[in-house]
């Protein structure tokens, strides 16, 4: 990794991290799987679905903090499976009881259990609510632009709109609106959802997204530790590649490596 891409660090909410990816930690076959895929990833934030995950809301069964210590990790606890603001807002206080006075949340607002598309207007109403409440929000949302600056303006910490339907793989759908939301946005944005390869992570973070979350990508693959491995490359790939700066398109007109003038064997 060179000079420039050490220092260049993700910043939320006034704390740096080294790691651009984030990951979850859902749909693993055991915490053993899960710690050691999340140690490949190099992540430094790992989200956790409080309405899904055991850090302590039942004492009397395993508690994924035990493998996933907060001493390492910042856990970042999300709302998935709720489908309205009151649900989302209600889930993420117990979050915050549970991890101390926690700040940092995800917030996620669904409004369709088949498409697990995001409801914007709950999500802006969730928001407003979490926000007023003290905490540092980061906020997955559709790829509109409109709605990813309202939610900056409401104080959102992070704009992470989806790449494509959560858990399906498909890619960046489409990187014209994400590059609206990154030229707009004066906060971080980081793709979440959607992601099913490493060259999906590296076409995000070559748009100039600041990060990437993923889960189903890595716990769903043949061998999860190794594709987490994969993902983490990819994304310092396609960062370094993105402060590098592309090459110029040229269409219609070729330009040979070598230069035509000067040739040997010629005048």
């Amino acid at each position: 990794m060179t000079t420039q891409a050490q220092h260049d660090l993700l910043t939320i909410a006034g704390q740096a991290y080294g790691s651009r990816l984030l990951v979850g930690t859902g749909k693993y076959k055991d915490f053993a799987e899960t710690r050691a895929a999340i140690e490949a990833s190099g992540a430094d934030i790992v989200t956790v679905a409080i309405r899904r995950v055991n850090i302590g809301q039942d004492p009397s069964q395993p508690n994924l903090l035990d493998a996933v210590p907060p001493s390492k990790y910042t856990i970042l606890p999300n709302t998935a499976g709720c489908y309205t603001a009151d649900d989302a807002v209600r889930t993420l206080r117990l979050a915050r009881e549970l991890l101390d006075g926690h700040k940092l949340v995800k917030l996620e607002v669904l409004g369709d259990p088949n498409t697990l598309f995001p409801n914007v207007l709950e999500t802006l109403k969730a928001a407003e609510t979490l926000v007023k409440d003290g905490f540092d929000v980061m906020v997955y949302t559709s790829d509109d632009p409109i709605i990813a600056r309202q939610l900056e303006e409401i104080g959102c910490c992070a704009i992470m709109p989806l790449a494509s339907l959560i858990g399906s793989g498909m890619g960046i759908l489409n990187p014209w609106n994400l590059r609206l939301i990154i030229e707009q946005s004066k906060v971080p944005v980081l793709v979440d959802a959607g992601v099913g390869s490493a060259s999906d992570a590296a076409i995000a973070m070559e748009l100039g997204c600041d990060g990437v979350l993923m889960n189903t990508a890595i716990a769903h693959a043949g061998q999860p530790i190794l594709m987490a491995s994969a993902m983490k490359k990819a994304v310092e790939a396609g960062r370094e590649a993105f402060l590098a700066g592309r090459m110029p398109r040229k269409l219609y007109s070729a330009d040979p490596s070598s230069p035509m003038s000067g040739l040997l064997g010629k005048n």
